[in-house]
């Protein structure tokens, strides 16, 4: 029975939106007068966002923290034993957004009709990423569905918390860095100017400190605002650019060779592939399929290519840690667990503490750099306005021999 969204007025007026399965859009309209509701517009849910260019834009964006939310409800909904397609149905009922609330009815359109919950996701490529669908489909061919789903549910937390985690640690700086152009460009483009303007008139030689400034102010009132002009038109082209493969190959192996920011970026994507490498391990999937899907989530390009390098060579009966190892880009404890966990039959356990570990350490070097950065730039900032202020007192202590 196919599922539709609705909009319709209550008795007070005010519109209403949800979902009712039938067999037809009259059916809807009927159930919803029978409600003593007066439908607006019925829709049957789409089953796939790329048949047409309009059903790719109902399907639309769901952010990360949406998507572990969905996962949590699911999974839990699941593990107490309700049905797939009630659990798919609930979860639909629950959330506030419309674009989910589609893609869960769309799905579940498609588990009526006997398709797998894989099958159903593998409609919306832009929703699920390809990790998380093969991770579902191995869950289904095990019979551990439940498990797998809560498995996915900690998987899309956890990397939500961490994006969210970078985003608020990067927020302040940036704030802070902004002000602090902004406001010496102000005091340089128009407060400097007014004051100095009263040592021109005397027609007295000014300190070189004074000259200076003058210089420098005249050149950001002069050209201040095409500069500015200039840095966003090259921020714009620069973003234009690394979406090239090849420049964006080149910037990501640039960053690799970037002292510090080098082993904050292998750090990040070392712990984003490990972390779904165990997922997709420990839930049955073929160990050269799980890295083939691995590497997709790992947003450096040269550390993405050394991972499907090191899987061919896998395939050839190279053992991933060797593998991983030749490429130099893995932190040698990262290499050294992996080795331990194929010796062991414990892959997927030591993975995840591989993941754990990088974590933790990307996070205090984060903690670390933002912790040093943050007073340099106020001692930066405090250097530049003590020169503005100097340069401005200098020629007020030699005010008398000026006059004279």
């Amino acid at each position: 029975m196919p599922a539709f969204e609705y909009t319709a007025l209550n008795a007070k007026g005010k519109e209403e939106t949800g979902l009712l399965d039938a067999d037809n859009a009259r059916q809807v309209r009927q159930l919803l007068r029978d409600s003593s509701l007066t439908p607006l517009e019925v829709s049957q849910v789409e089953k796939s966002e790329s048949s047409n260019k309009q059903k790719t834009v109902r399907a639309g964006r769901v952010k990360a923290a949406e998507l572990a939310l969905m996962t949590r409800q699911l999974a839990t909904l699941v593990e107490s034993g309700s049905p797939l397609e009630e659990a798919l149905a609930t979860t639909a009922k629950q959330t506030e957004k419309r674009n989910i609330r589609h893609i869960l009815s769309a799905v579940r359109s498609k588990v009526v009709e006997g398709y797998t919950l894989a099958e159903g996701l593998n409609t919306y490529p832009s929703v699920f990423p390809n990790m998380y669908r093969a991770t579902i489909a191995a869950g289904e061919q095990s019979g551990h569905l439940d498990a797998v789903l809560d498995r996915m549910a900690d998987y899309t937390e956890t990397r939500q918390e961490t994006q969210q985690r970078i985003s608020n640690a990067m927020f302040y700086p940036a704030i802070l860095t902004v002000l602090s152009i902004l406001i010496v460009a102000g005091l340089l483009g128009f407060i400097v100017p007014k004051i100095i303007d009263v040592f021109d008139n005397m027609g007295q030689e000014l300190p070189a400190m004074t000259r200076g400034l003058i210089t420098v102010s005249d050149f950001v009132r002069d050209y201040g605002l095409y500069i500015g002009i200039f840095f966003v038109l090259a921020f714009i082209l620069f973003k234009q650019a690394i979406k090239i493969p090849k420049w964006q190959y080149r910037y990501h192996d640039f960053l690799l060779k970037v002292p510090v920011i080098k082993k904050m970026v292998r750090g990040l994507n070392t712990a984003r592939f490990a972390r779904t490498l165990s997922i997709l391990a420990s839930s049955g999937v073929p160990i050269l399929d799980a890295m083939s899907i691995s590497a997709q989530v790992v947003q450096n390009m040269p550390m993405r290519k050394a991972i499907e390098d090191a899987a061919k060579k896998v395939r050839e009966g190279k053992p991933i840690n060797r593998a991983l190892e030749q490429s130099g880009y893995f932190p040698p404890m990262t290499v050294y667990l992996i080795a331990s966990g194929e010796s062991s039959g414990k892959l997927d356990e030591m993975l995840e503490r591989a993941a754990q570990q990088q974590e933790r350490e990307t996070d205090s070097m984060l903690t670390n750099i933002l912790g040093l950065f943050e007073p340099l730039l106020i001692l930066v900032m405090g250097g530049v306005v003590l020169l503005i202020v100097l340069s401005i007192l200098l020629p007020i202590l030699n005010l008398n021999q000026l006059v004279q």
